[in-house]
């Protein structure tokens, strides 16, 4: 009678117990070595002399590691708690689902974007404006513009255009609004 557990782990392990007594019953065969055949022939003038018999070994020769099937896989049983993500508690896991199920809600307006200190627009801020507006904690950016805006010299005829006279202005049109 085989019993089937629903836990991977533990058919894993029948798996590989079945795996282990297939080599061990397998284990008494082996392909013979042979020396390379003597191709028969002899120098000129030389007499075949007998190949140089090697003396018994007087201690048994320092054991290599098996590289079998069996120590390969203890190998990846040794490495699996590095490569698999680290279990998580049941809290844990309702918390981040909670997390990942909060109602939001798509809203539409037109924020300008702040420009921060190194520069570029700050739009998480814009969001966050929009979002406030309609009575939400916070928001996500879904939707920006840009538009430049010039001071009225440009328009005066002949004048040259200068690089402080106009600027890009990016705004917020919609975000993804949560509590």
């Amino acid at each position: 009678m085989m019993v089937r557990s629903g836990n991977p782990a533990a058919r894993l392990g029948t798996l590989m117990s079945a795996a282990l007594l297939l080599l061990l019953a397998a284990g008494g065969t082996a392909w013979p070595q042979s020396a390379p055949p003597a191709l028969g022939l002899q120098q000129q003038g030389a007499q075949a002399t007998p190949p140089p018999s090697t003396p018994a070994p007087s201690a048994p020769p320092a054991r290599e590691e098996n590289s079998g099937l069996i120590n390969e896989m203890g190998k990846l049983f040794d490495k699996l708690p590095s490569i698999l993500p680290p279990i998580k508690s049941p809290s844990e896991t309702m918390d981040e689902l909670s997390r990942l199920a909060k109602p939001s809600t798509m809203v539409s307006g037109r924020v300008i974007c702040p420009v921060s200190a190194n520069g570029a627009p700050d739009c998480k801020q814009a969001a966050d404006q929009l979002c406030q507006g309609r009575g939400y904690k916070e928001g996500k950016s879904l939707n920006a513009d840009s538009a430049e805006k010039c001071s009225a010299k440009v328009l005066i005829p002949g004048r040259q255009r200068k690089p402080d006279d106009c600027r890009t202005d990016t705004f917020v049109t919609s975000a993804l609004c949560q509590n």
